[in-house]
């Protein structure tokens, strides 16, 4: 991969914060498929008594050259990895930032074996995996000691089933599971050996999740053997339980915050987080057809089941959600509507909206970081 050096942006460098006690200002990173290029916003709470004062600014817009779509980051390095594209576009783009300061450094641009939809590393910190929807094609790399991949995957999984979604090590870093979206509604699930990097899968290969599910993205519980998918094409949640031995999933019970009356076609869920200490979680609902584009929300109990909390009205196109640092805001990125938004999470689980900024339409993924 070649190396080429970015120009320094000085993201914050001295500013005063008039912030709540319980938050914190924090950076918001996502990439524009629309601008070819990745934003970088800055978030600062409103007060204690008035979360309405808060302050959401863009600071930097830096061309990448490609249709950038997703967006991961490494968890202890100041990392960013970007990817998308279409065909005969450059698809990697690696952003390091300044650990004080936060200023971009310098960069790696180059190629992986195909663009990705999903990123992210393994919990051994080694490796970057990557999940292309078009083909439904999984890549593994291996990270050097800087973070940076090698140019050529060390596995790839090829099941002959297009549309996979995501893709993410388990607590453990013992197994992965892929979703399946629309028709090809599944749900494989594989081991992963961290030492070699290889993968196999087990047995049966495919949980099979109910009819018209369609599994999407999930996310982990932290101290509970559960798993979260949001349902592309049921509006709700699915949840299964993992055994923490074999790492096999069993189809637990589903949780649904939209009403009985929502439209059945041309609205879908997106993207599924859950705040520190598995208190909350939350889905995206897009309306394609209809003007129905909301924020679903779900309390976690103590059983790792979900109680639905309702539903919060965003922009069009709720696509990428984030939480922040702290777990006290919420991030959306309204694809259709061109917006950042940032919701504050109640103690009761509910959202307010706080802060909105129009920026750029297609906006399909967003990461956030504490300041420096």
């Amino acid at each position: 991969m070649k190396k080429i050096g970015l120009s320094f942006i000085t993201i914050m460098s001295a500013m005063h914060f008039a912030v709540a006690a319980d938050s914190q200002p924090f950076l918001i990173y996502a990439p524009s498929r629309a601008d070819r290029a990745v934003l970088t916003l800055t978030f600062t709470p409103g007060s204690k008594e008035n979360s309405t004062n808060a302050e959401l600014r863009l600071v930097e817009t830096r061309d990448l050259g490609f249709s950038a779509r997703t967006i991961t980051q490494h968890p202890t390095k100041p990392i960013l990895y970007i990817s998308g594209g279409a065909a005969g576009e450059r698809n990697l783009a690696i952003q390091y930032l300044d650990e004080k300061t936060n200023e971009t450094s310098r960069g790696v641009m180059g190629n992986f074996a195909r663009d990705y939809s999903y990123l992210s590393v393994d919990k051994s910190k080694q490796y970057l995996l990557g999940c292309n929807y078009k083909d439904g094609i999984i890549d593994v790399y291996r990270l050097n000691e800087g973070g940076v991949p090698e140019t050529e995957p060390i596995t790839t999984l090829n099941e002959g089933r297009k549309a996979a979604h995501c893709v993410l090590t388990a607590p453990d870093n013992r197994h992965f599971y892929i979703p399946y979206v629309k028709e090809n509604n599944a749900l494989y699930q594989y081991s992963f050996d961290a030492k070699s990097g290889n993968v196999k899968a087990l047995d049966p290969k495919n949980v099979n999740p109910p009819e018209d599910t369609g599994p999407r993205h999930l996310a982990y519980h932290p101290k509970l053997p559960f798993l979260y998918f949001s349902e592309e094409q049921g509006l709700g949640v699915s949840v299964y339980s993992r055994d923490l031995e074999t790492g096999k999933l069993t189809f637990s019970s589903r949780a649904r915050a939209a009403d009985d009356d929502a439209p059945t076609e041309g609205v879908s869920a997106s993207d599924i987080v859950i705040t520190p200490g598995a208190k909350f979680l939350y889905t995206g609902i897009r309306g394609h057809k209809h003007e129905f584009d909301f924020i679903a929300g779900y309390s976690i109990q103590k059983d790792g089941s979900l109680d639905p909390l309702g539903m919060t009205a965003t922009n069009k196109i709720p696509w990428g959600l984030a939480v922040s640092p702290d777990g006290h805001h919420l991030v959306v990125t309204s694809f259709g509507g061109g917006e950042i938004i940032v919701f504050r999470v109640n103690e009761d689980g509910s959202l307010k909206k706080v802060a909105s900024l129009p920026v750029s339409e297609k906006i399909s993924d967003v990461e956030t970081r504490a300041m420096p």
